[in-house]
């Protein structure tokens, strides 16, 4: 078997390795039942995820009758937390062919790790209901580092690297934070076109695009 050229390849998590919109859509849709604005469908969640979730709430307000304050804002992001914190994982799953790609991966001696804007805990959580935490040899989130240091900075895909040992590193992803956060690490990226992209998943910029875990493989042995 010819190596592999990646000795570390890390994933973002929502969209990404797990299909969490369903989850996502009912914590967002009862802090806009606080906020006594309607429901958004969950059809409509996939395009509102990204960035962590007070920016998903955030734009559901903007959409939905307008922003609220700052500190309205807050309260209602702490609402949505403590709601989806208690039903994490009721629909959260892999994606096709997501866990024969781990294995595949696995294999061929590649360390495994996530990094997303989801905070610490709750990816931790998440994680660890769906069975994926021993598989992974580290997990990232967006305020494990501090502020301002989430994606599109590099910062956390440069601390996935130096935790796991260095070496080749290639991520995947199915946004613009995603793939600028690569961008800004060097790191080569692999987009995923079944995600919760925020832009035309051919317009993110990444080094290839993959319609299903059955590909990511091959991709990044091109890579």
């Amino acid at each position: 078997m010819t190596a592999f050229p990646f000795s570390i390849v890390g994933f973002d998590l929502d969209g990404t390795l797990l299909d969490t919109h369903v989850d996502l859509g009912m914590a967002l849709n009862h802090a806009l039942a606080l906020a006594e604005r309607p429901a958004v469908p969950v059809a409509r969640v996939r395009d509102l995820i990204g960035g962590g979730a007070k920016v998903m709430l955030q734009r559901a307000l903007d959409d939905n009758g307008g922003a609220v304050s700052d500190a309205r804002l807050s309260e209602l992001h702490r609402e949505l937390i403590a709601y989806y914190r208690e039903n994490i994982s009721v629909h959260s799953c892999e994606f096709p062919g997501g866990p024969a790609m781990l294995d595949a991966l696995e294999a061929r001696g590649v360390r495994l790790a996530v990094v997303t804007n989801k905070l610490e805990s709750l990816a931790v959580k998440l994680l660890d209901e769906v069975g994926l935490t021993g598989r992974l040899g580290t997990i990232l989130g967006g305020d494990t580092l501090g502020p301002g240091r989430a994606k599109p900075a590099p910062d956390l895909l440069l601390a996935m690297r130096e935790r796991l040992g260095g070496g080749a590193a290639a991520f995947v992803g199915d946004s613009t934070f995603d793939v600028r956060a690569a961008r800004a690490a060097g790191f080569p990226c692999v987009a995923v076109s079944f995600g919760f992209t925020d832009v035309p998943v051919d317009q993110l910029g990444a080094d290839a695009v993959i319609d299903h875990y059955d590909e990511l493989i091959p991709t990044l042995e091109r890579l």
